[in-house]
């Protein structure tokens, strides 16, 4: 609370206390609106004379962090955010949580709301039921991304346990490894490779509970955690609910959205008053636990057993039937859940008849064991553009995953886009057990991928290679191509062409990351995460010439007048009147400024990544605002431009305002971290200012121009 040494509020009667409020900005990006939606609300608390300290959640970290001594005084907190923010450190407190575009757009009515809002009850965070953490004012859209941002929370969390848990099983295989035709790829037990398989495995058995608990925790917040993980736990281990296989990551899902939600339902309840402090840390996680736990294993897990013993059963009845039929459905179920149950059936079948003497069944599984990983690590290769840059890494490791028989290094892929990369994976899939069958591929020891050729373990070592080939080719292009549909429908562009000009080689297409999880709440539009922008990849031969019709300068050549953003913004790349009505042209028109510098090597692929980027979500800030930017290897250096136009450009902006005042932002991959935010940070923050963007509007030409957009830093 206030102390009474504070000074009036502005335009209230003497001796009123001044409010105290804080604010946390954050957007999925967690660049331009972050800031954006900081200053809004900063200048709107100054101009009603109440005190306020907003934390910024951007990609370059939290910043102004809000401290204990804040939150004891604060008399309100608002959370203009578009991922999920804890809430914990805020019981006790009036809470109102809204969507980033409510603190640029409704500053003021947020700042008299959140007077009367409830008071945040202490469980925790961005997912209580009744809790303030819900009450909104304008995130409608928001509400129907709560499952997809749960999602792609989970498979965030859960990527470092694959990557790690996969690559030291695979390590220890092959440098600790041998063929044993009873035991398939065999560590000497005791040896120091046994160990480093060991804590590779620890990693796969935690892989599913932190992908459930994680679910859950972006649903229900950290009452939710516990029964998340433990449910994720019984779902992986079938002999809890005599199973010989757990429910895998599909099971991990399921669970994880269970928990979540039944820990919504239960924080619900009105409890007695003493009761409320041990609710979120006692009550409500035991009864959480307890009763999905139970049903799991009772309910749930009693089918799973029952499908996995009839699929076994089933199998068996086609050993008599079309190779290239049997491998193909094995390929399918090997495909499915990479591990699963459906997985395990088609691999303990295959196992098995090892020991009759058929091997040819066990050959077709090894063939399609590792499609999965090694088409999604190579879609990641192919389609750069498609990926944000952690899932990039994550599919170099699925490569490397995959080499060794590791299918769920697909894992992420498939909990992040199910319904792009499971189709895709069981084409895949299918089409390799289907060539290993028709080839009659043999495999002599129970386990899959290049590493059981290498080892000679494969009858047939030509053609099993041939299989993995062509069912990796085949799960890559669906992959690519089924992301690619999703995303035109899901923006209403047409099936065919794309959007960067006649010529341009790549269609339009939007990010698929986690951290683009929120926008549109659809699948691959984007993770947890944690998102960028797709970027080009670098060239792999000498960049075309820039079009005859750009003037270029060389690089080196210093900038008349003067330069601003650490030298990124020169003179030379501000032009008072842009010649384009509408904002592909706009964008066309600011890469042929920018290659004034010399620094842009390609600007036709300039042009195609600003697009890009705008597919993936409008730059239109609004108060007549754009910053269109890129990250492309087209670019050399990072470099920024800036250009007016009298009349407007329709930018999609959330407050409908067309752009008049537009910068362009490129930098290179290599230069895309901090830099690339800090410049967006200082850019978004300032032209939050009237009086700057006046001064900007009513420069006469590109020195006064310059002179004015120096204040920026």
């Amino acid at each position: 609370m206030t102390s009474p040494a504070d000074p009036p509020a502005g335009g209230g009667p003497s001796g009123q206390k001044r409010l105290k409020l804080l604010a946390v900005t954050a957007c999925p990006t967690g660049i331009a609106h972050t800031y954006m939606a900081a200053e809004k609300l900063q200048q709107a608390a100054e101009g009603l004379g109440i005190d306020m300290k907003v934390e910024t959640q951007g990609s370059i970290g939290a910043e102004n962090v809000l401290t204990d001594n804040d939150v004891r005084d604060a008399d309100g907190v608002i959370i203009a955010a578009d991922k999920d923010v804890d809430l914990a450190r805020f019981a006790g407190k009036r809470v109102l949580s809204v969507g980033v575009s409510e603190g640029i757009s409704n500053p003021e009515r947020l700042i008299e709301q959140v007077q009367g809002a409830p008071v945040h009850g202490g469980s925790g965070g961005g997912g209580g039921g009744g809790d303030a953490a819900q009450a909104s004012t304008g995130g409608g859209g928001r509400e129907r991304s709560v499952a997809y941002k749960a999602l792609m929370n989970g498979v965030s969390y859960m990527i470092p346990f694959v990557v790690v848990g996969g690559l030291l099983i695979a390590i220890s295989l092959s440098l600790g490894g041998h063929t044993d035709p009873k035991g398939g790829l065999v560590i000497p037990d005791d040896s120091f490779w046994m160990h480093v398989n060991e804590i590779g495995v620890i990693g796969f058995k935690l892989m599913v509970p932190i992908l459930s608990g994680y679910i859950a925790y972006a649903i229900g917040d950290r009452p939710a955690l516990v029964p998340g993980m433990i449910g994720g736990w019984i779902a992986n281990t079938g002999e809890l609910y005599d199973s010989e296989a757990g429910a895998g990551f599909i099971g991990a899902i399921v669970t994880g959205f269970l928990a979540g939600y039944l820990v919504l339902w239960i924080k619900k309840v009105e409890v007695p008053k003493f009761a409320r402090p041990i609710m979120p840390i006692i009550v409500i996680p035991i009864i959480a636990t307890s009763a999905l736990g139970l049903f799991f294993i009772y309910v749930i897990g009693k089918p799973i057993s029952w499908v996995f013993e009839h699929l076994t059963d089933w199998l068996s009845g086609m050993t008599g039937t079309s190779a290239i039929l049997l491998g193909a459905i094995l390929g399918l179920m090997i495909a499915f859940d990479m591990g699963g149950p459906v997985n395990k059936t088609a691999f303990l079948f295959g196992a098995g008849l090892i020991a009759t003497g058929n091997q040819t069944v066990m050959g077709m599984c090894a063939a399609a064991i590792p499609v999965m990983p090694l088409g999604q690590g190579l879609a990641t290769l192919i389609r750069k553009r498609l990926y944000s840059e952690q899932e990039r890494e994550t599919g170099l490791a699925a490569l490397f995953m995959g080499m060794f028989g590791i299918s769920e290094g697909a894992i992420p892929f498939a909990a992040a886009r199910p319904a792009q990369v499971i189709p895709a994976n069981m084409l895949g899939g299918a089409v390799a057990g289907a060539v290993a069958g028709l080839a009659s591929v043999e495999d002599a020891v129970p386990h899959g991928g290049p590493i059981v050729a290498v080892l000679g373990a494969i009858g047939g070592v030509p053609m099993f290679f041939v299989a993995v080939a062509i069912g990796t080719v085949v799960t890559a292009l669906t992959t690519v191509t089924l992301v690619d549909i999703s995303e035109r429908r899901r923006r209403g562009e047409p099936l065919v062409g794309g959007a960067g000009g006649p010529g341009a080689g790549e269609p339009v297409l939007a990010g698929v990351g986690a951290g683009a999880a929120v926008a549109g709440g659809g699948v691959g539009s984007g993770a947890v995460s944690t998102a960028k922008s797709p970027a080009a990849p670098a060239p792999s031969a000498p960049a075309p010439a820039p079009s005859a019709s750009v003037p270029q300068a060389p690089a080196d050549t210093a900038a008349p007048g003067g330069e601003v953003l650490s030298g990124y913004l020169t003179e030379q790349t501000v032009k008072v009147q842009l010649a384009a009505d509408e904002k592909e042209a706009a964008i066309r028109e600011m890469a042929g400024l920018l290659a004034r510098t010399g620094k842009v090597g390609d600007v036709e692929e300039l042009v195609r990544t600003a697009l890009r980027r705008e597919a993936q979500g409008t730059t239109g800030l609004g108060e007549e605002i754009a910053i269109p930017h890129a990250k492309t290897d087209a670019v050399t250096a990072p470099v920024v431009g800036f250009a007016r136009s009298a009349e407007g450009i329709e930018w999609g902006s959330m407050d409908g305002t067309k752009a008049k005042l537009i910068f362009m932002i490129s930098v290179p991959e290599a230069a895309a971290g901090d830099e690339h935010l800090r410049i967006l940070a200082l850019l978004s923050r300032k032209l939050m200012d009237v009086g700057f963007r006046e001064r900007l509007v009513a420069a006469p030409d590109e020195a006064a121009i310059l002179e004015v957009l120096r204040e920026v830093q």
